[in-house]
């Protein structure tokens, strides 16, 4: 309870100083010599006050990477391991012993059995490179490599088949010449618009090469001359063998016209006259006709240019229909005698 200070008694000066001297050698009970830290709310009062610690240094920080990348573990102690990338002719070694030991159990295989299938397929399929490498000296010919190495497939199922392993022949240098010139059939028969004969065909290869050296001694495109002069052919051999040479792919009919901005070759050509088939005819009756009397001339005129009836002629002409109709078919049959196409 506290006691305002107006209502607590008042102690006077002298009484006070003489309680000070009596105390004097006492000390104070409100006064702790040794002070004790301030108690936690929280601690019991049995317990031994908690040591202050004192200030806490700030826990330490990591330090932040330069980079994202995870550092790399330390390898093990230990021999350093290396890939080596195995070898071109150690693969084409070990394809052409499967080869060999596929033909081995082919030939002892009964045709059209499942067995004699699979190991057909697997010689197919591992023999496949060989195509690819066969099919890659046609890519200047601006086809598609899938249907190459397609074509090239077909031409090496052929050689499987035909193959004799007793020969003593390597299978691949058996089954490439196949390969290439089922391709080369391929070429021949399917891709160019235009047959070309053969011989032209094949220079046209010579001139493309001629072609190449002379670009590249030169600097630019060789003319008609140089190519001639370098094959020791005529100009105009060169000029046919380069149109052989775009005989590979057709023109449409309705692209336009580079640089001049024309319409298509569609829409500048003629159409076709009905009445061009009848020309040779028309020559042919103009023909007959002046070898007719000049009465069976009109008659005719009449009646198949202007359409009049046989009554209609016999009244212009002050004859009977009976005689219009005799003359007809005179005249009709001096035509037919004297047309020597139908003789």
């Amino acid at each position: 309870m506290t006691v305002p200070a107006s209502t607590a008694p008042q102690v006077p000066p002298q009484q006070d100083s003489q309680l000070d001297s009596q105390l004097g050698s006492q000390p104070d009970p409100r006064q702790d010599p040794h002070p004790q830290p301030p108690q936690d709310p929280g601690q019991d009062p049995g317990q031994a006050p908690r040591q202050d610690p004192g200030p806490r240094p700030d826990p330490p920080r990591d330090p932040q990477p330069e980079s994202h990348v995870p550092p790399q573990q330390e390898a093990p102690p230990g021999p350093a391991v290396t890939f080596t990338p195995r070898p071109q002719s150690t693969r084409g070694a070990d394809t052409r012993a499967l080869t060999q030991v596929l033909f081995g159990q082919l030939k002892d295989l009964e045709p059209g059995t499942g067995e004699h299938t699979r190991v057909r397929a697997a010689l197919i399929e591992a023999n496949l490179p060989l195509v690819r490498y066969a099919a890659a000296r046609f890519r200047s010919r601006n086809e598609p490599m899938e249907d190459v190495v397609q074509v090239g497939t077909i031409g090496l199922i052929n050689a499987i088949d035909r193959f004799d392993p007793e020969r003593g022949v390597q299978f691949p240098t058996f089954a490439m010449p196949t390969v290439v010139g089922e391709i080369k059939r391929y070429f021949r028969d399917n891709v160019r618009t235009v047959h070309v004969p053969r011989r032209l065909h094949e220079l046209w290869v010579q001139v493309n090469a001629a072609t190449e050296d002379l670009t590249t001694l030169h600097g630019r495109t060789p003319t008609t001359p140089e190519i001639a002069e370098r094959l020791r052919i005529s100009e105009d051999e060169v000029l046919s063998c380069i149109e052989a040479g775009r005989s590979y792919h057709a023109t449409s009919l309705e692209a336009a016209q580079e640089g001049d901005g024309l319409p298509g070759l569609l829409d500048r050509l003629g159409y076709e006259d009905p009445e061009l088939a009848g020309v040779e005819h028309r020559d042919l009756v103009r023909h007959l006709l002046v070898q007719l009397p000049e009465r069976e001339q009109r008659i005719l005129l009449l009646r198949y240019y202007n359409n009049l009836t046989q009554s209609q002629i016999s009244a212009e002409l002050g004859v009977s229909q009976m005689h219009v109709s005799r003359l007809l078919a005179r005249s009709f049959a001096r035509l037919r005698s004297a047309n020597r196409i139908e003789a």
